[in-house]
């Protein structure tokens, strides 16, 4: 029987000081004695010319990342090609080194790889969130296509995050923050449990260092009683299961990670000396009949918690997560969990996809168990995603969506299990059926009682779909559904409802407009002029010119005057006449009326109600967009406010700062990260009173790497005002990084 403790420490991180590629062709040896170590080598040499010159942030030289990379990539047990695109992931990327040169080196496959890894960095963005989608959205396309591109990508993430102390601090929090809205999940979902935690951690660590360092200093301080009281329980566990049973287990006990710690204490809103059932243990045992017996001597020993039994065994998860979990009330009244599988149930928690890896006898190919793909059939659902949505911003939101852990089971009335995200409500077990099923649904039966279309579901509920064929998708709808097939599927109804209504009023419009004109349709919307027409103005054919005027995107007097300049000539003189006779008595008024103490233009129109949004504190100067709102007028937001994306995109409206505007102050969020030296904050206000900005707020806290974090809401007049003060704050002595959070 074997017995451990393990401890969620960052601190047991692997050693990456002593890696290199002899140990790399080991470790491959190790679960793959046939792999082509030399060609492993090849690559390596080959990616150390390809970066010779490149330093990281630390000062080692570049290969180091592509070898830690590889390294991670072989704790995976992955074939010979996802080891040579670790080594050779950034060279297309950032060396002279083309697709087409690792394709003639190292062959067709490693060359798809390599480019399904490889950023988006030849197209151009308008903003770094749109960025971030099409990235992720290149990597789900080329995941879907082999799945090997996302674990070389999880890989590349993992080495990033453990060397990321050298970094500037706004940089370890937007990537601390991807990686646990992407990335972890993303590890979750194909069940690498030890590398979703290791990713949690270290984003946990980067974005908010104060409490992470706080909750570990916590947790130290009760190591040696909690060691002590796994051990105890991990001796009666074996004292009972060998007294009572013929099972030989393996046993292990351990804190949860600090990430996982962290969640239970916001959810609950409580302090880490008020969280009990920080302890996990698990049980390892040969087979399934085993995993039940021992499920019941641990109800025999300790009293179950209702409602904290999960039967992962017979419902396992989308990642094909097999386990029982219970919680108990252990001795000395603690609660602890605890966690009974059979051995190849914990290699598959453990190792997630890559414990179905296959190798072939002969050569170094590979294969994936096609059976084990069918348990990974979401990949197939977020390609969908992909090709269902073409803004960046809503495919990012469907994708995050996507990844949530699944914690609610239902039954279909034909008895067979779905699984859900937590908060789905009936919309979302409609279009999981089928897309009509969705889009005629109009109420719902759970447990044989009627309930609204909104109503969440619980775990064990039996769901029906009452439909009706008067019935259509609302975009209300979009309120009450969680999934990412259901909003997606309910954005292309009413974008297609409102495609239809914008073609039959563009063409309604259109024939009235040449109508006035003595002008018919059939005669002018057709031939090579027209063609002409419709490829200026980025159109396919005449149904997409209708659904632009529809919109309001063409007015067709434009299009008949270009077809046929001289029916509107003589208005246009009429009109010149007009503005000729009126033109000396505007002018004099215009140059008599006092200039607008207005911030904002709207459409070049001064005089409209605005509010600035809190969330990003837009100042003169930022590039801005602005959001119609009930009662507020326009809602100012910068252009990349994360929540101008996360809204109905047609509340949209281009605004722009006024060219006459009167300079007001603005509050603006400065954070600044520094050694905790004295006297720093009195260089940092005499900065700010010399620049002519006056402080509202400060806040400032101290971490245990001897860093203050130094938070400052202040007044300033436009971005000029600010780079000024931000450059002159970056050349206090021991002052390490100073940014504005545009994010609040």
């Amino acid at each position: 029987m074997e017995k451990s403790v393990k401890n969620p420490s960052l601190e047991n991180s692997p050693d990456m000081s002593n890696q290199t590629i002899e140990g790399l062709c080991e470790k491959v040896l190790a679960y793959y004695p046939e792999a082509d170590v030399a060609l492993i080598k090849e690559a390596y040499e080959y990616a150390k010319e390809a970066h010779e010159g490149q330093f990281r942030k630390s000062g080692e030289p570049y290969i180091t990342h592509p070898l830690g990379v590889s390294y991670i990539l072989a704790d995976l047990k992955l074939d010979i090609e996802s080891i040579l695109t670790g080594l050779l992931h950034d060279t297309v990327e950032d060396t002279e080194v083309t697709s087409a040169d690792i394709n003639q080196k190292f062959g067709n496959e490693v060359e798809h790889l390599v480019d399904g890894v490889t950023k988006i960095t030849q197209m151009s963005f308008k903003h770094t969130h749109e960025k971030q989608g099409e990235n992720i959205r290149k990597m789900i396309v080329a995941m879907g296509k082999d799945v090997r591109v996302v674990l070389v990508k999880l890989a590349d993430r993992l080495h990033n995050m453990r060397t990321m102390t050298h970094m500037k601090f706004e940089k370890q929090e937007k990537k601390s923050r991807e990686t646990l809205d992407i990335y972890a999940p993303l590890a979750s979902r194909l069940g690498i449990n030890w590398l979703k935690i290791e990713l949690e951690d270290l984003s946990f660590r980067y974005a908010k260092p104060d409490v992470y360092y706080a909750l570990a200093e916590k947790v130290q301080r009760k190591r040696s009683e909690r060691d002590q009281y796994i051990l105890d329980v991990i001796g009666v566990l074996e004292k009972e299961i060998k007294l009572r049973t013929q099972v030989d287990p393996s046993i292990h006990g351990r804190s949860k990670h600090l990430y996982s710690i962290c969640k239970k204490m916001e959810a609950r809103d409580l302090d880490y000396d008020q969280i009990y059932d920080v302890l996990a243990f698990r049980v390892l045992v040969d087979n399934i009949s085993q995993c039940y017996e021992v499920l019941g001597l641990v109800h025999s020993l300790w009293k179950p918690i209702p409602g904290r039994f999960k039967d992962f065994i017979a419902m396992p998860k989308a990642n094909n997560y097999r386990s029982l979990h219970t919680t108990v009330i252990g001795p000395g009244g603690d609660r602890i969990e605890i966690q009974i599988r059979t051995k190849e149930m914990h290699l598959i928690a453990e190792q997630g996809i890559a414990a179905h890896w296959k190798y072939k006898e002969v050569g170094r190919g590979h294969q994936i168990d096609p059976a084990a793909m069918g348990q990974f059939s979401w990949l197939r659902d977020m390609v969908a995603i992909h090709q269902q949505t073409s803004s960046s911003d809503e495919f990012l939101e469907n994708v995050k969506t996507e990844l949530f852990d699944s914690e609610i089971y239902v039954f279909t009335p034909k008895g067979d299990v779905i699984e859900f995200p937590d908060g789905a409500t009936a919309i979302d077990f409609a279009y999981s059926v089928h897309t009509e099923v969705g889009n005629k649904c109009t109420g719902a039966k759970f447990n044989g009682k009627i309930v609204p279309l909104r109503e969440e579901m619980k775990n064990g509920d039996s769901v029906e779909i009452i439909t009706s064929n008067h019935q259509t998708p609302s975009k209300d709808w979009l309120k009450f559904c969680v999934t990412s097939r259901a909003k997606s599927k309910i954005r292309n109804y009413v974008r297609q409802e409102e495609r239809k209504r914008a073609y039959e009023i563009g063409k309604g419009y259109t024939e009235k407009a040449f109508r006035k004109f003595g002008k018919a349709t059939s005669k002018y919307l057709k031939g090579p002029i027209f063609e002409g027409y419709l490829q200026e103005n980025s159109c396919k054919n005449l149904e997409e010119y209708y659904i632009l005027v529809g919109y309001g995107k063409i007015n067709p007097k434009n299009t008949l005057e270009f077809l046929s300049p001289d029916v509107l000539a003589k208005e246009k003189k009429e009109i010149v006449q007009t503005d000729n006779y009126f033109k000396k008595a505007l002018q004099g008024a215009f140059n008599k009326s006092k200039k607008s103490s207005s911030l904002i233009q709207v459409d070049g129109m001064d005089d409209i109600l605005v509010h600035f949004a809190k969330c990003c504190m837009p100042i003169p100067g930022d590039s801005i967009s602005g959001l119609v709102t009930r009662g507020r007028g326009i809602v100012v937001h910068r252009a990349d406010c994360e929540k101008l994306f996360s809204t109905d995109q047609d509340r949209r409206v281009d605004v722009t700062w006024s060219v006459n505007q009167n300079l007001v102050d603005r509050i603006v969020r400065i954070r600044i990260l520094s050694l905790d030296t004295p006297g720093l904050l009195v260089s940092m206000s005499e900065i700010f009173t010399s620049k002519g900005a006056n402080i509202y707020n400060a806040q400032i806290r101290t971490n245990r790497d001897n860093k203050a974090i130094c938070t400052f809401d202040v007044s300033v007049k436009n971005t000029s005002q600010l780079s000024d003060i931000l450059k002159e704050l970056q050349k206090i002595k021991d002052v390490l990084n100073v940014s504005r959070i545009t994010q609040v």
